[in-house]
Protein backbone atom coordinates (compact mmCIF):
# COMPACT_ATOMS: atom_id res chain seq x y z
CA UNK A 1 0.00 0.00 0.00
CA UNK A 2 1.32 3.40 -0.90
CA UNK A 3 1.87 6.14 1.67
CA UNK A 4 -1.39 8.48 -0.52
CA UNK A 5 -3.41 5.06 0.53
CA UNK A 6 -2.41 5.17 3.72
CA UNK A 7 -3.25 8.92 4.19
CA UNK A 8 -6.38 8.42 2.73
CA UNK A 9 -6.98 5.54 5.23
CA UNK A 10 -6.57 7.76 8.25
CA UNK A 11 -8.23 10.39 6.81
CA UNK A 12 -11.47 8.50 6.78
CA UNK A 13 -10.96 6.48 9.71
CA UNK A 14 -14.16 6.98 12.27
CA UNK A 15 -15.11 3.68 14.15
CA UNK A 16 -18.07 3.92 16.44
CA UNK A 17 -16.06 2.98 19.61
CA UNK A 18 -14.68 6.47 20.12
CA UNK A 19 -16.57 9.57 19.74
CA UNK A 20 -15.87 12.41 16.80
CA UNK A 21 -13.77 14.46 19.01
CA UNK A 22 -11.52 11.71 19.94
CA UNK A 23 -11.30 10.70 16.48
CA UNK A 24 -9.95 13.57 14.89
CA UNK A 25 -7.54 13.98 17.45
CA UNK A 26 -6.17 10.31 16.12
CA UNK A 27 -6.32 11.40 12.50
CA UNK A 28 -4.49 14.83 12.97
CA UNK A 29 -1.68 13.21 15.10
CA UNK A 30 -1.39 9.52 13.50
CA UNK A 31 -0.89 12.20 9.99
CA UNK A 32 2.11 13.57 11.57
CA UNK A 33 3.37 10.28 12.61
CA UNK A 34 3.45 8.70 8.82
CA UNK A 35 2.83 5.14 9.75
CA UNK A 36 4.02 2.59 7.24
CA UNK A 37 1.13 0.80 6.15
CA UNK A 38 -2.45 0.14 6.88
CA UNK A 39 -2.73 -1.92 9.65
CA UNK A 40 0.03 -0.35 11.66
CA UNK A 41 -1.70 3.25 11.02
CA UNK A 42 -5.15 0.99 12.12
CA UNK A 43 -3.07 0.17 15.65
CA UNK A 44 -2.18 3.39 15.93
CA UNK A 45 -5.23 5.21 15.17
CA UNK A 46 -6.73 2.79 17.42
CA UNK A 47 -4.44 3.72 20.30
CA UNK A 48 -4.75 7.79 19.99
CA UNK A 49 -8.37 7.37 19.47
CA UNK A 50 -8.86 5.18 23.14
CA UNK A 51 -6.63 7.32 24.99
CA UNK A 52 -8.56 10.79 23.39
CA UNK A 53 -11.53 9.35 24.49
CA UNK A 54 -10.61 8.65 27.97
CA UNK A 55 -8.65 12.15 28.65
CA UNK A 56 -11.89 14.19 26.93
CA UNK A 57 -14.11 12.29 29.37
CA UNK A 58 -11.92 13.61 32.06
CA UNK A 59 -12.09 17.04 31.36
CA UNK A 60 -8.94 17.19 29.47
CA UNK A 61 -8.14 19.50 26.44
CA UNK A 62 -7.99 17.59 22.73
CA UNK A 63 -4.31 18.54 22.12
CA UNK A 64 -1.20 16.58 21.75
CA UNK A 65 0.66 18.27 24.59
CA UNK A 66 -2.09 17.16 26.83
CA UNK A 67 -3.50 13.78 26.04
CA UNK A 68 -0.05 12.37 24.93
CA UNK A 69 1.81 13.64 27.80
CA UNK A 70 3.83 10.70 29.66
CA UNK A 71 1.44 10.77 32.55
CA UNK A 72 -1.57 10.58 31.00
CA UNK A 73 -0.80 7.89 28.74
CA UNK A 74 0.76 5.99 31.85
CA UNK A 75 -2.56 6.05 33.55
CA UNK A 76 -4.72 5.50 30.90
CA UNK A 77 -3.04 2.40 30.45
CA UNK A 78 -2.61 1.58 33.74
CA UNK A 79 -6.49 2.61 34.79
CA UNK A 80 -9.28 2.47 31.92
CA UNK A 81 -11.64 -0.08 32.70
CA UNK A 82 -12.36 -2.61 30.33
CA UNK A 83 -9.20 -4.01 28.54
CA UNK A 84 -7.15 -6.87 28.77
CA UNK A 85 -3.50 -7.07 30.52
CA UNK A 86 -2.50 -7.70 26.49
CA UNK A 87 -3.84 -4.78 25.50
CA UNK A 88 -2.69 -2.38 28.11
CA UNK A 89 0.52 -3.81 27.24
CA UNK A 90 -0.23 -2.92 23.65
CA UNK A 91 -1.58 0.23 24.20
CA UNK A 92 1.61 1.22 26.37
CA UNK A 93 4.07 0.65 23.53
CA UNK A 94 2.44 2.51 20.52
CA UNK A 95 1.43 5.58 22.98
CA UNK A 96 5.28 5.74 23.55
CA UNK A 97 5.49 5.76 19.75
CA UNK A 98 3.56 8.22 19.32
CA UNK A 99 4.37 10.42 21.81
CA UNK A 100 8.32 10.25 21.11
CA UNK A 101 7.25 11.17 17.60
CA UNK A 102 4.78 14.04 18.26
CA UNK A 103 5.70 15.29 21.30
CA UNK A 104 9.65 14.12 21.99
CA UNK A 105 10.10 17.24 24.19
CA UNK A 106 7.87 15.47 26.36
CA UNK A 107 9.77 12.03 26.08
CA UNK A 108 13.21 12.04 26.37
CA UNK A 109 15.76 8.94 25.17
CA UNK A 110 15.90 6.45 27.60
CA UNK A 111 19.58 6.17 29.23
CA UNK A 112 20.55 2.40 29.03
CA UNK A 113 20.75 1.12 32.59
CA UNK A 114 23.53 -1.40 33.55
CA UNK A 115 22.77 -5.04 33.20
CA UNK A 116 24.59 -7.81 34.88
CA UNK A 117 26.12 -10.25 32.08
CA UNK A 118 26.66 -13.99 32.63
CA UNK A 119 29.97 -14.77 33.38
CA UNK A 120 32.05 -16.11 30.52
CA UNK A 121 31.88 -20.13 31.38
CA UNK A 122 35.85 -21.93 31.57
CA UNK A 123 36.75 -24.10 28.84
CA UNK A 124 37.52 -27.94 29.13
CA UNK A 125 41.11 -27.59 28.65
CA UNK A 126 40.83 -24.15 31.66
CA UNK A 127 39.14 -26.49 34.33
CA UNK A 128 41.85 -29.11 33.31
CA UNK A 129 44.39 -26.98 33.81
CA UNK A 130 43.27 -25.68 37.11
CA UNK A 131 42.82 -29.33 38.41
CA UNK A 132 46.43 -29.71 37.74
CA UNK A 133 47.24 -26.76 39.29
CA UNK A 134 45.33 -28.00 42.56
CA UNK A 135 47.43 -31.30 42.26
CA UNK A 136 50.72 -29.43 42.11
CA UNK A 137 49.77 -28.01 45.63
CA UNK A 138 53.04 -28.85 48.22
CA UNK A 139 50.31 -30.06 50.81
CA UNK A 140 48.15 -32.94 50.62
CA UNK A 141 45.18 -30.97 52.52
CA UNK A 142 45.65 -27.84 49.79
CA UNK A 143 45.57 -30.49 47.07
CA UNK A 144 42.37 -31.66 48.44
CA UNK A 145 40.68 -27.71 49.12
CA UNK A 146 41.92 -26.82 45.62
CA UNK A 147 40.42 -29.33 43.98
CA UNK A 148 37.39 -29.21 46.34
CA UNK A 149 36.44 -25.39 45.11
CA UNK A 150 36.89 -26.65 41.27
CA UNK A 151 34.60 -29.05 41.56
CA UNK A 152 32.04 -27.78 44.09
CA UNK A 153 31.91 -24.50 41.72
CA UNK A 154 32.44 -26.00 37.93
CA UNK A 155 30.33 -29.63 38.93
CA UNK A 156 27.81 -28.34 41.04
CA UNK A 157 27.78 -24.55 40.41
CA UNK A 158 27.62 -23.65 44.35
CA UNK A 159 28.99 -20.45 44.77
CA UNK A 160 29.20 -17.85 47.47
CA UNK A 161 28.07 -19.25 51.16
CA UNK A 162 26.71 -22.06 49.37
CA UNK A 163 30.43 -22.76 48.46
CA UNK A 164 31.67 -21.88 51.79
CA UNK A 165 29.46 -23.94 53.84
CA UNK A 166 30.00 -27.40 52.40
CA UNK A 167 31.02 -30.41 54.06
CA UNK A 168 33.00 -32.85 53.62
CA UNK A 169 29.82 -35.39 55.37
CA UNK A 170 27.66 -33.02 52.95
CA UNK A 171 28.98 -35.21 50.07
CA UNK A 172 27.41 -38.62 49.45
CA UNK A 173 27.16 -41.32 46.49
CA UNK A 174 23.22 -42.00 46.49
CA UNK A 175 20.57 -42.10 43.98
CA UNK A 176 22.81 -43.93 41.06
CA UNK A 177 25.28 -40.45 41.52
CA UNK A 178 27.18 -37.93 43.54
CA UNK A 179 24.74 -35.52 45.75
CA UNK A 180 25.58 -32.49 47.04
CA UNK A 181 23.82 -31.15 50.22
CA UNK A 182 23.31 -27.48 50.35
CA UNK A 183 22.37 -25.99 53.39
CA UNK A 184 22.12 -21.98 54.40
CA UNK A 185 18.45 -19.70 52.55
CA UNK A 186 17.96 -22.64 49.78
CA UNK A 187 18.10 -25.97 50.78
CA UNK A 188 19.24 -28.32 48.21
CA UNK A 189 20.20 -31.54 46.67
CA UNK A 190 22.64 -31.02 43.57
CA UNK A 191 23.95 -33.40 41.30
CA UNK A 192 27.20 -33.38 40.69
CA UNK A 193 28.26 -33.51 37.28
CA UNK A 194 30.10 -36.75 36.57
CA UNK A 195 33.85 -35.38 35.04
CA UNK A 196 33.80 -33.90 38.77
CA UNK A 197 32.76 -37.41 40.97
CA UNK A 198 35.95 -39.12 41.83
CA UNK A 199 37.97 -35.72 42.84
CA UNK A 200 35.18 -34.45 44.94
CA UNK A 201 34.93 -37.56 46.37
CA UNK A 202 38.35 -37.58 47.75
CA UNK A 203 37.95 -34.00 49.04
CA UNK A 204 35.31 -34.94 50.56
CA UNK A 205 36.69 -38.08 52.42
CA UNK A 206 39.83 -35.52 53.17
CA UNK A 207 37.59 -32.64 55.13
CA UNK A 208 35.29 -35.29 57.09
CA UNK A 209 33.50 -33.47 59.13
CA UNK A 210 34.83 -30.32 58.04
CA UNK A 211 34.63 -27.47 55.63
CA UNK A 212 35.65 -28.59 51.74
CA UNK A 213 37.44 -25.48 51.18
CA UNK A 214 39.14 -25.20 54.69
CA UNK A 215 38.77 -22.72 57.36
CA UNK A 216 36.48 -23.27 60.47
CA UNK A 217 34.01 -20.60 60.12
CA UNK A 218 31.74 -20.29 56.87
CA UNK A 219 31.04 -17.10 57.72
CA UNK A 220 34.18 -15.48 57.02
CA UNK A 221 33.88 -13.85 53.31
CA UNK A 222 37.71 -14.20 51.98
CA UNK A 223 37.71 -18.27 52.80
CA UNK A 224 38.33 -19.06 49.25
CA UNK A 225 40.73 -16.14 48.62
CA UNK A 226 43.95 -18.08 49.78
CA UNK A 227 42.90 -21.46 47.14
CA UNK A 228 42.30 -18.59 44.34
CA UNK A 229 45.69 -17.47 44.87
CA UNK A 230 46.96 -21.07 45.08
CA UNK A 231 45.88 -21.53 41.34
CA UNK A 232 47.05 -18.45 40.13
CA UNK A 233 50.18 -20.50 38.99
CA UNK A 234 51.47 -18.10 35.93
CA UNK A 235 50.21 -20.75 33.51
CA UNK A 236 48.48 -18.57 31.25
CA UNK A 237 45.52 -19.37 32.97
CA UNK A 238 43.11 -16.32 34.02
CA UNK A 239 42.44 -15.51 37.97
CA UNK A 240 39.82 -18.28 39.33
CA UNK A 241 36.43 -16.43 39.72
CA UNK A 242 33.76 -18.61 41.34
CA UNK A 243 31.43 -16.86 39.43
CA UNK A 244 32.83 -18.41 36.11
CA UNK A 245 33.15 -22.23 37.62
CA UNK A 246 29.29 -21.68 38.39
CA UNK A 247 28.79 -20.41 34.55
CA UNK A 248 30.91 -23.19 33.38
CA UNK A 249 28.11 -25.68 35.78
CA UNK A 250 25.32 -23.68 34.27
CA UNK A 251 27.10 -24.02 30.48
CA UNK A 252 27.11 -27.41 31.19
CA UNK A 253 24.29 -28.10 32.13
CA UNK A 254 22.26 -26.13 29.53
CA UNK A 255 23.97 -28.19 27.19
CA UNK A 256 23.30 -31.21 28.78
CA UNK A 257 19.58 -30.44 28.36
CA UNK A 258 19.17 -29.17 24.98
CA UNK A 259 18.37 -25.74 26.61
CA UNK A 260 19.29 -24.06 23.54
CA UNK A 261 17.71 -26.02 20.97
CA UNK A 262 14.31 -25.67 22.73
CA UNK A 263 14.71 -22.27 23.09
CA UNK A 264 15.53 -21.75 19.18
CA UNK A 265 12.68 -23.97 18.45
CA UNK A 266 10.03 -22.32 20.71
CA UNK A 267 10.75 -18.54 19.44
CA UNK A 268 12.59 -17.63 22.97
CA UNK A 269 15.34 -15.27 23.83
CA UNK A 270 14.62 -14.07 27.18
CA UNK A 271 14.50 -16.25 30.17
CA UNK A 272 11.97 -14.52 32.03
CA UNK A 273 9.42 -16.55 30.14
CA UNK A 274 10.62 -19.65 31.09
CA UNK A 275 10.61 -18.93 34.99
CA UNK A 276 7.03 -18.08 34.89
CA UNK A 277 6.39 -21.84 33.40
CA UNK A 278 8.62 -23.07 35.80
CA UNK A 279 6.88 -21.66 38.68
CA UNK A 280 4.06 -23.75 38.33
CA UNK A 281 5.96 -27.31 37.80
CA UNK A 282 7.45 -29.69 40.21
CA UNK A 283 10.65 -30.49 39.98
CA UNK A 284 12.17 -34.18 39.91
CA UNK A 285 13.30 -36.18 43.06
CA UNK A 286 16.66 -36.55 43.59
CA UNK A 287 17.15 -39.69 40.91
CA UNK A 288 15.53 -37.86 38.27
CA UNK A 289 17.87 -35.01 38.26
CA UNK A 290 21.18 -37.44 38.39
CA UNK A 291 19.72 -38.64 35.36
CA UNK A 292 18.44 -35.22 33.50
CA UNK A 293 21.69 -34.13 34.04
CA UNK A 294 23.77 -36.82 33.05
CA UNK A 295 25.47 -37.33 36.44
CA UNK A 296 25.09 -41.19 36.97
CA UNK A 297 28.78 -43.11 38.34
CA UNK A 298 30.30 -44.55 35.41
Amino acid sequence: MTSAEVAAYIGRWQPSSVSAEAAAFARDVITSVRPGGQERAKNLLWAAGKLADWAIGLGLEAVPDVVLHPSVAERFTRCAPGLSPVARRTLRTNLRFIGRRVVPQLYPADLPLPRERAKAPYSPAQITGYLALADAQPALERRMRAAGLVCLGAGAGLIRGDLRDVRGTDVACRAGGVIVSVRGARPRAVPVLARYHARLLAAARSAGTGLICGGTDPGRRNLTNPLVRALDGGTGLPRLDTSRLRATWLADCAELLGLATFMHAAGISCSQRLGDLVAGLEPAGEAGAVRLLGARRP
